[in-house]
């Protein structure tokens, strides 16, 4: 299947349409200058995406690279997938619904607990996800922009139970955004489900970008609650693993996390887990921490296979 780009402003404005903890958008130039040049010209090629959050890789592939014939994203979260499916198919009525949202909770007071206690109610409706799927894309789109600090997280019962983020005049509504978006996901197959399974849809040549949550470099830097499995540490043996599978069927893959050590002997996790592969060390800033003084540069890794 052939990739078509079909209307022009989506090349120069699709981007991310959701705020997710670890986003690679700073990190795209770094990543991009990993890619072996002969993924960018000639031969054909397929990109697989299993951990798809916020889609910045994706969306920069989407928009410059014209020799990509087959996309497929993946992600274990429904309500992301779910998000994904309807930026791609209904645009329009996504569009509609987070207009009325926008106009609710922006014609609140800002002052006492009025914008509060709509967001609450909405954290609740979301939670039910028992409305259309509209209005289930509507509302997580509506609580990233409007909970603290566009973070994603779920308790035990895989509920969503990010506290109000008090922004005085959030976007929720991208309306330009989610149009760019759709036009450049129409040819991209959205799955939802374990990254294990991306696995049957290696096509020829392909590219893996990974990007799992990360692990947590301290005690209290654990915000890897996507879903209701914590992604730990057997986790992060078993994403190995499935990157040895990559290297068995002859596909190059570029691997992100944290640079991290084990939290009970306080030595190399990652070093010692991918030591057969190629490791380099890259700046992020990372603004995710309740105490603002925590916040700022870190070192992250990519880990590839060339």
């Amino acid at each position: 299947m052939a990739l078509q780009i079909g209307n022009p402003l989506s090349l120069t404005i699709g981007k991310p349409f959701v705020k997710w903890v670890g986003g690679k958008t700073q990190l795209l130039k770094v990543l991009f200058s990993t890619i072996p040049d002969n993924f960018f010209r000639g031969e054909k090629f397929t990109y697989v995406e299993p951990f798809i959050g916020g889609g910045a890789m994706l969306f920069r592939f989407l928009r410059e690279c014209s020799n990509i014939s087959r996309v497929v994203i993946s992600d274990v979260n429904p309500a992301l997938i779910n998000t994904y499916i309807c930026v791609r198919d209904v645009p329009e009525r996504l569009i509609a619904e987070l207009t009325d949202l926008e106009f609710e909770y922006l014609s609140l007071p800002e002052q006492g607990d009025f914008r509060r206690d709509f967001f609450l109610a909405r954290r609740v409706e979301f939670n039910a996800f028992q409305q259309d799927r509209v209005r289930v894309a509507a509302l997580l789109i509506f609580l990233n922009r409007t909970c603290f600090n566009g973070l994603y997280r779920v308790n035990k019962r895989g509920e969503f139970n990010v506290p109000f983020g008090r922004y005085r005049n959030p976007k929720i509504c991208d309306a330009e955004t989610l149009r760019a978006d759709s036009v450049l996901l129409q040819c991209v197959e959205i799955l939802c489900g374990d990254f294990a399974k991306t696995l049957e849809h290696i096509d020829g040549k392909t590219l893996f970008y990974l990007d799992p949550p990360y692990k947590p470099i301290n005690k209290t830097s654990n915000f890897n609650s996507y879903a209701k499995v914590d992604f730990g540490d057997s986790e992060q043996v078993r994403l190995r693993d499935f990157c040895r599978e990559l290297d068995a069927c002859g596909c190059k893959w570029i691997l992100s996390n944290s640079d991290a050590c084990d939290l009970e002997s306080g030595k190399s996790f990652f070093d010692d887990l991918y030591s057969d592969y190629s490791i380099r060390r890259v700046s992020a800033t990372r603004m995710i921490n309740a105490d603002p003084a925590k916040r700022g540069k870190l070192m992250e890794l990519l880990v590839t296979n060339f």
